[in-house]
């Protein structure tokens, strides 16, 4: 007889995921773009769009090339993000906090993850008022080599810091890019759910490796419980 693992950690995206902000990650880019002398192209532009998901460090390491530059580059990106974060532009995605609140109902223990700093992190908890919505909050800077999506690290730490599951099979993921998707896939997470409110669409999802494609994270609870049925 087999034994089904229980889905007992969930790890989710911030920006597109559980929180709608609008497209200003573009706008705070361009603006950190302009900050270091450059007017931002569609070259430019269209690899932050593919990269959506990514550590923003990483984005500008490829884009500006030498570490000083990248630097001064994500820092003026999360000034510009919180800035506008603070003027009220970011709003929660529907259903997201009740989807939330109905995964812990269920005995599972909920992680947001961001690829922002902690600082940016903390600026959008707070603007939601989000600080006791998840069991746990993680950025890139968190894990043990800094390292954030595609790479596994995050989800992978959010298991070791809550010991919530026994194994990365009582693992699921959402998130609305195909690096979110990715980095659940590389970690081994049983369900990988891709979301339709962000910056990817299914085709990208499902390239990426997503094992569900969904129209939002509030269809996640009824999904992880048809899963271990």
């Amino acid at each position: 007889m087999t034994m089904t693992t229980h889905l007992n950690l969930v790890v989710l995206d911030m920006a597109g995921t559980t929180v709608a902000d609008g497209g200003l990650v573009e706008e705070a880019f361009v603006a950190a773009a302009r900050a270091l002398g450059t007017e931002p192209d569609e070259r430019m532009l269209d690899h932050v769009r593919a990269t959506m998901g990514e550590s923003k460090i990483s984005v500008f390491r490829h884009l500006f090339g030498d570490e000083s530059r990248a630097r001064r580059a994500n820092t003026a990106f999360e000034e510009a993000y919180a800035t506008l974060v603070a003027a009220g532009r970011v709003a929660p995605v529907p259903g997201a906090a009740d989807a939330v609140a109905h995964l812990r109902g269920q005995g599972r223990t909920v992680v947001l993850t961001t690829g922002f700093a902690r600082v940016t992190q903390d600026a959008l908890l707070d603007a939601l008022g989000w600080r006791d919505l998840a069991d746990l909050t993680l950025c890139p800077a968190d894990t043990a080599r800094g390292r954030g999506r595609p790479f596994p690290d995050m989800v992978l730490t959010a298991l070791l810091r809550t010991g919530a599951a026994d194994g990365v099979q009582g693992v699921a993921v959402a998130g609305d890019t195909a690096y979110d998707v990715l980095s659940g896939v590389r970690a081994g997470a049983r369900v990988v759910a891709g979301v339709l409110t962000g910056a990817h669409g299914a085709d990208a999802l499902h390239a990426a490796g997503a094992t569900h494609v969904l129209g939002s994270v509030a269809e996640l609870p009824d999904l992880l419980a048809r899963v271990e049925a």
